[in-house]
């Protein structure tokens, strides 16, 4: 390659448009040595799986989990270990101090003179002995007065500034390597008659062709082997042929292009930070990390904040990036929603990106849910169109939709696009009589009863159609031309596929339309409530992340997320804060989720409701009064005085008064500035009713 950056022989050629000449001279210096080594990789897949994990309630980090004590144990104060440790010594050295000078007698020395014989006196077998016995005699001081004084523990006091104190039964022990218990030896698969293939699968992950999501996967696949052993043949000859790439997903992905946070997929968890070493926080949980996992996320999650607080970054894009990870695993299907632009992950890390409103998106969005049901599809709608709209019932706009819906299928085999439904809402003449006549040709005389009874509502006092006209218009804009097509010229996704692992991403237009973009996030999660609990398979746990949940939530979404305990999903909704929640709806929405979050700066108004909805407890307080001592003796009273010309305060007394009080956990004045910055307070629940009190969790920082 010549100098100018073209290919060829020496003759000259003219530069590039644009090229700059390198400048002659030597040729750069190489760049300076790093200074530090590269980060760690971390450990390796067999010290990975062998690692002890351990739970002592939800929201536990167990890998490496060592569980503490529930309570403190009782702590003398420093300065009071001290002041013992020093009277104790002076105690012995008084003691010594009289049995060597004789003032108390040669007692002591009895047992030295019986054992040694009268010939060693004035040799040196008897100075040695008599060393020996003085050494003795100090030792037992040492111990005896060591152990009044507690040297022991002020020694270990000033070593370490906390002592913790831990269940060490509690912690599971480490399998060894090549035991019978080693899960990088495939145990179970070995034990059902394939040794061959634990064999292949124990090489695979011994040579590092493994990573920790194929483990993942695979021990998936073996779970469903065990539930139907018919397919036993099937999966070791997967693995024969094409090792820890066997039962791979759809996608052909093994891993995601980038990782954000700390994953463990043998628990499912993804890590969210540390409990603080604080007293705010209970005793078995200080300094213990925290994580999420299905198990908790099943209750569904509520986190207010403002903007800026961290929301999407430390928690939004951990949790889905482990569940996308699950879904490579075949143990999950996520679903996030996010304004077009916020940092959830490169599109790569998906199975299906869809760009509302952007004409270069390869996906579309099915309007209609998948489903072919005219009335189920009209109550979707109508949560989503008017579920906001106070005064208007949902189940009349279901109604007066499904008047149209209905006819409109039974004569095209389709239900309509956008611009056709609003047509339809507007009583254009054309769409009405070119229905009417297709019905006809059908022979769909029942239908026929429905637009007229659509068409006698029209006019009458309080019809949702003019209000159901003017929220489909939002959605009949140029900028979604091509999108919500029902003809099936596109690539729409439906909500009906969370009986498959996908990995979803639904960037929605706030900048530009935010009402629209309001209208679908409330048509999604009630798509993703009758969906997630209509699959006849729930084996996958579902789950929606809303990045932002402003104006997204409505009555019936909000008694949605209760019943998705039982169908092995969830839903994570982001807030600024809850005055985007209809005043109505927001006690209903702390009750309804079992996590709550509350990051820090939110406003005390927001904070009083997390306090109402985490209640009180039971605390020990102490009441510390301060008398004035009044002498009645001359010398006392000088005594007094010469103290308190001394510390410049007057002698007391102090009468402490113990009692137990109900305080709230956290109260709303906390919540909105005793949270530092990068922290949050979070209470978990689990769906087998598992809780956690609130935590005060400094958040862990991701990229």
């Amino acid at each position: 390659m010549d100098t100018d950056g073209t290919y060829g022989t020496d003759e000259k050629r003219p530069p590039r448009a644009g090229h700059v000449p390198r400048p002659a001279g030597p040729p750069p210096a190489l760049p300076p040595k790093p200074a530090h080594a590269p980060a760690d990789p971390g450990p390796s897949l067999a010290d990975w799986l062998r690692t002890p994990r351990s739970s002592d309630g939800p929201g536990v980090w167990t890998y490496g989990h060592v569980p503490r004590a529930a309570e403190e144990p009782e702590r003398t104060p420093t300065r009071q270990l001290i002041s013992g440790a020093l009277i104790a010594l002076l105690a012995g050295l008084l003691l010594w101090s009289l049995l060597w000078n004789g003032y108390l007698g040669g007692f002591w020395l009895w047992p030295l003179y019986m054992f040694t014989p009268d010939s060693w006196a004035g040799k040196l077998p008897s100075v040695v002995a008599s060393y020996i016995w003085y050494g003795l005699v100090i030792a037992t001081l040492v111990i005896g007065f060591g152990r009044l004084g507690r040297w022991p523990e002020l020694a270990r006091r000033m070593l370490r500034s906390r002592a913790v104190q831990a269940v060490q039964a509690a912690v599971p022990a480490r399998p060894e390597e090549g035991g019978p218990d080693d899960p990088v030896a495939w145990p179970q698969v070995r034990g059902a008659g394939l040794g061959e293939t634990a064999d292949r699968l124990g090489a695979e992950a011994g040579s590092g062709r493994m990573n920790d999501v194929d483990y993942a996967r695979i021990r998936r696949a073996w779970e469903s082997v065990r539930a139907e052993p018919a397919r036993a043949t099937a999966f070791a000859d997967a693995v024969r042929d094409k090792g820890a790439g066997a039962c791979v997903h759809p996608s052909g992905a093994r891993d995601l292009p980038v990782r954000a946070a700390r994953h463990d997929l043998l628990a499912r968890q993804v890590l969210l930070g540390t409990v603080d070493d604080s007293e705010r926080n209970p005793y078995g949980r200080r300094g213990t990390r925290l994580a999420l996992d299905p198990a908790v996320l099943g209750t569904s999650l509520l986190a207010v904040g403002p903007s800026g607080a961290g929301k999407t970054r430390q928690l939004v894009r951990p949790v889905v990036e482990s569940l996308a990870l699950q879904a490579l695993a075949g143990q999950a299907a996520v679903i996030a929603v996010a304004s077009a632009g916020a940092q959830l992950g490169p599109d790569t890390a998906y199975d299906v990106v869809v760009r509302v409103g952007d004409p270069d998106s390869v996906c579309d969005l099915d309007l209609y849910g998948g489903t072919t049901d005219a009335d189920e599809a009209a109550t979707l709608l109508a949560e989503a169109f008017v579920g906001d709209v106070p005064g208007l019932e949902v189940r009349r706009a279901a109604t007066a939709l499904a008047q149209l819906l209905g006819p409109f299928r039974a004569a095209y085999g389709r239900f309509p696009a956008v611009p056709e439904l609003r047509e339809l809402l507007d009583r254009v003449p054309e769409a009405l009589g070119g229905l009417r006549t297709a019905l006809e040709a059908a022979g769909q005389h029942v239908m026929l009863r429905e637009i007229d009874a659509r068409e006698r509502q029209y006019a009458a006092q309080g019809d949702p159609g003019p209000a159901l006209a003017d929220r489909v218009a939002l959605l009949d804009r140029p900028a979604f031309v091509g999108f919500f097509d029902t003809t099936g010229q596109g690539r729409p996704f439906s909500l009906r596929a969370l009986e498959h692992p996908l990995r979803v991403r639904i960037d929605l237009p706030e900048r530009g339309h935010a009402d629209a973009s309001r209208i679908l996030a409330r048509l999604l999660l009630a798509q993703f409530n009758a969906s997630a609990a209509a699959r006849a398979d729930r084996s996958l746990f579902a789950f929606l992340a809303f990045d932002d949940a402003s104006h997204t939530l409505t009555p019936q979404t909000v008694r949605g997320l209760q019943r998705l305990r039982s169908a092995n999903a969830g839903v994570l909704l982001t807030l600024r804060t809850l005055d985007d929640v209809p005043e109505a709806l927001r006690t209903p929405l702390l009750g309804a989720v079992g996590c709550r979050m509350a990051f820090s700066g939110v406003t005390t108004w927001d904070g009083k409701r997390f306090a109402e909805a985490w209640g009180t407890e039971w605390v020990e307080t102490r009441d510390v009064t301060h008398r004035t001592v009044f002498a009645d003796q001359p010398l006392t009273r000088a005594i007094h005085a010469f103290r308190k010309l001394v510390t410049g305060k007057a002698v007391t007394t102090d009468a402490v008064t113990v009692r137990q009080v109900e305080r709230e956990r956290w109260s709303a004045s906390e919540l909105a500035h005793a949270v530092p910055p990068g922290y949050a307070v979070l209470s978990l629940t689990s769906v087998r009713g598992e809780r956690a009190a609130p935590l005060l969790v400094r958040l862990a920082a991701t990229g």
